[in-house]
C-alpha cells in the first residue's frame, strides 16, 4: 500500500493518487507486506531513475560508452601483466555517470546483456591492437554479470568474440564474483570448465566480501584471486584486515592461485603486500583507470614501482 495526504502530498484527486502509486512501487519493493508513505525526495529518485533507463536505452547507438583501463602489476618485476576494464558512460545532458549508478540499473532493465558484449568485444579488440603495436602480452579482464553468464550462449559468445577479434583466450580474463560463482554452483562450475578448457583466465574479484566459502575454491577451475579494496585500505593499520589479506595470500599460494590485491594507493601497502608474496597489485599508487591511449603510454613507460 501507498499512503498519500491531503493537502501537502497534492490538493487534487490526481495528484494525490499519482503520489500515493510512487510510494505503493516503493512498498513493493521493499518486499511487499507493507505500506509506504509518499515522500517527495524518493519520487524524485524514481523520475531520475526513470530519465536514467531512457537515456541508456539509446546510449550503445550513440557511443555515449567508453573504456577505461586499469593496469595489474607484477609485485616482483613491476611489469604490467595484465589490466582490468571499466566501463564509463559519458552522456550529453547528465554528463558522467557513474557505473555505480548505471550498472545496477542496467541489470535490473536487461540492458546489461547487450552492453557486456559491446565491453568483451572492445576489451578484446583493443587488448589484441596493443600487441599487434608489438607491446608485450597483457591479459584484459572483464567484469561479467549474472544475467550474462545465465545466457545458454554465454560460452559460444566468448568463442565467438575471441574469433572476432583473433585475440588467443589465455589473454582474456573473466571476473566473476563470490555471489554469481555460488548461484546453481553444478552449472557454474561446468561452464567455467569449458572455458578453462578453451584458455580463458577466471578471477573471483572481491574475494571475502561475499560467501567465502571454500568449497568453491577446490571445485571451481579459477586462475586468480582478487583481493578486495574494502581489505587492503587499512590493512596497515587494522590487524585483522591484515590478518584477512595475509589468510587470502596464504589460500591462494596453496591452491597455485594469483592473488591481485585491489586499492593499493600507499607505499605501506605495497611494502606489506611485497613481504606477504602477493602476486599482482592494482589501484591507485600505480596507475588510476585511463583511457586506451594513456594505457599504452604505461606500456611503452612503465612507472619504476620502488620509485613510486
Amino acid at each position: 500500500m501507498g499512503i498519500a495526504f491531503y493537502p501537502n502530498d497534492g490538493e487534487d484527486a490526481e495528484t494525490l493518487l499519482k503520489n500515493a502509486l510512487s510510494a505503493m512501487l516503493r512498498a513493493k519493493k521493499t518486499g511487499r507486506g507493507n505500506y509506504q508513505l509518499y515522500d517527495s525526495r524518493s519520487r524524485n529518485k524514481l523520475l531520475d531513475l526513470i530519465e536514467l533507463d531512457n537515456y541508456m536505452h539509446h546510449a550503445l547507438e550513440k557511443n555515449e560508452f567508453v573504456l577505461h583501463y586499469q593496469p595489474q602489476v607484477d609485485i616482483t618485476t613491476g611489469r604490467i601483466v595484465g589490466t582490468e576494464a571499466l566501463i564509463r558512460w559519458n552522456n550529453p545532458k547528465l554528463g558522467i555517470i557513474s557505473p555505480a549508478k548505471f550498472i545496477p540499473l542496467a541489470e535490473e532493465n536487461g540492458l546489461i546483456l547487450p552492453i557486456g558484449d559491446w565491453v568483451l568485444k572492445t576489451a578484446c579488440a583493443q587488448n589484441k591492437k596493443w600487441m599487434e603495436l608489438g607491446y608485450d602480452p597483457i591479459y584484459i579482464s572483464v567484469n561479467i554479470s549474472a544475467l550474462q553468464i545465465h545466457q545458454s550462449d554465454f560460452v559460444d559468445k566468448i568463442s565467438q568474440v575471441l574469433y572476432e577479434t583473433q585475440m588467443e583466450a589465455k589473454y582474456l580474463e573473466l571476473e566473476i564474483t563470490e555471489s554469481i560463482a555460488m548461484e546453481d554452483t553444478e552449472t557454474r562450475i561446468k561452464i567455467l570448465e569449458v572455458l578453462r578448457n578453451m584458455g580463458v583466465r577466471i578471477a573471483i574479484d572481491d574475494f571475502g566480501t561475499g560467501y567465502s566459502s571454500l568449497s568453491y575454491l577446490r571445485r571451481f577451475q579459477l586462475t586468480s584471486l582478487k583481493i578486495d579494496q574494502s581489505f587492503t585500505r587499512e590493512l596497515v593499520s587494522n590487524e585483522k584486515d591484515a590478518a584477512i589479506v595475509s589468510t587470502i595470500i596464504a589460500i591462494g599460494q596453496n591452491l597455485n592461485l594469483k592473488i591481485i590485491a585491489e586499492g593499493v594507493e600507499t607505499q605501506e601497502q605495497l611494502e606489506f603486500l611485497r613481504k606477504k608474496k602477493c602476486d599482482n597489485i592494482q589501484g591507485y599508487l600505480y596507475s588510476r583507470p585511463v583511457s586506451s591511449d594513456e594505457l599504452e603510454k604505461l606500456l611503452k613507460n612503465p612507472p619504476d614501482l620502488s620509485e613510486l
